[in-house]
């Protein structure tokens, strides 16, 4: 990846795995060297916070815990794999397990929301596109 790719300070990530509709947590990653830490809110999850590390080539290994809208509190673990997306986000495969009274295990995917520059260029990019099929 590139150094780019790999740092995830003001990335901002939302389910990559949710039916359209559904609203999903949106997360706000920061980062300072290898340390990483988030927040996040959204669907059920009121409020949620996470830390842990970034290795050099993207990965990320970090702890978290939220409070859900039922009032639970929930902690567990994650280990994050970057895939680089051709428009130049990013998409994390998590591998997570949940500690305590329902403790689970499982996959997820979280899917790098546009930003407003990247959102503006690729708008940019469609209408030169368009202009060429029609010359």
């Amino acid at each position: 990846m590139s150094p780019r790719e790999n740092h995830y300070e003001g990335r901002r990530f939302t389910s990559g795995d949710v039916p359209a509709g559904v609203e999903s947590p949106t997360a706000t990653y920061r980062q300072d060297r290898d340390l990483l830490w988030g927040e996040f809110a959204g669907g059920h999850a009121r409020r949620g916070a996470l830390t842990g590390i970034c290795g050099p080539d993207g990965t990320l290994d970090f702890a978290y815990c939220m409070v859900l809208d039922t009032g639970e509190i929930v902690s567990g673990r994650c280990h994050s794999t970057p895939e680089p997306l051709p428009d130049g986000r990013v998409r994390l495969h998590e591998e997570w397990e949940r500690y305590g009274e329902h403790a689970a295990t499982g996959t997820s995917l979280l899917e790098e929301l546009p930003t407003a520059t990247a959102t503006a260029t690729a708008t940019a990019t469609a209408t030169a596109d368009e202009h060429e099929d029609r010359t």
